[in-house]
């Protein structure tokens, strides 16, 4: 009897990661998170950025919405909310507002899925997939303590980009690349050279860890 030809593996799907550009202060934080990821082989990002968050980071970064978007590999309009990411169906790793700003925040809080990005991480959070959230603000009021104390309760990581100043970062570059390495730790993303990684106290007269790798 002739042998039947193999059938060929189809190739693993691409790993399919949320990313969201809010009004907050902070526009960098997600588009290197978007650079980043564009290097790595296996991922796959789906950008959401609100009208505000185009406006900050053309201010913030002297970069078009057109320049901000040739980073993702798919671009959702905030408006759209019958987008795939808004089905649980379609399946992703997760999803990371970088920035979030507090009315995102509160959207997100409350299960306010008025637009595409608090509509994709309400269905994130209802998968049990992780949500993360840069939340850009200071000082806090009790509004927005609260609403991150309830974003937390629904499953979803809070996550302020405060510099970690143990790393002795050299650079504003740096301070963000390290901020975006620990977001990608939490999503277990393999990287290299973002992250300083603490070691414990140095004694006197030791010098620096070396960089991650």
């Amino acid at each position: 009897m002739p042998q039947q030809a193999a059938t060929p593996m189809p190739d693993a799907p691409p790993r399919r990661l949320i990313v969201a550009i809010t009004g907050a202060s902070g526009a960098v934080y997600g588009v290197r998170l978007l650079q980043v990821l564009r290097q790595l082989p296996g991922w796959e990002t789906h950008l959401v950025m609100s009208a505000s968050g185009g406006l900050t980071a053309s201010q913030e970064l002297s970069m078009t919405r057109g320049e901000i978007e040739s980073f993702a590999d798919v671009v959702h309009n905030a408006r759209d909310i019958g987008a795939a990411i808004s089905s649980g169906s379609f399946r992703t790793e997760g999803m990371v507002i970088a920035p979030c700003s507090m009315k995102t925040l509160a959207g997100v809080a409350l299960g306010m899925a008025d637009n595409l990005v608090t509509r994709a991480a309400d269905v994130a959070l209802k998968e049990r997939r992780r949500v993360v959230l840069l939340a850009r603000e200071t000082p806090l009021n009790l509004a927005h303590l609260r609403n991150m104390t309830a974003a937390t309760e629904m499953g979803a990581i809070v996550f302020p980009p405060v510099p970690a100043f143990y790393a002795m970062p050299a650079s504003l570059d740096d301070m963000v690349d390290h901020t975006v390495g620990r977001v990608l730790d939490l999503f277990d993303v393999p990287h290299q050279g973002l992250v300083r990684r603490w070691e414990g106290l140095r004694k006197p007269g030791e010098t620096a860890a070396a960089e991650d790798t």
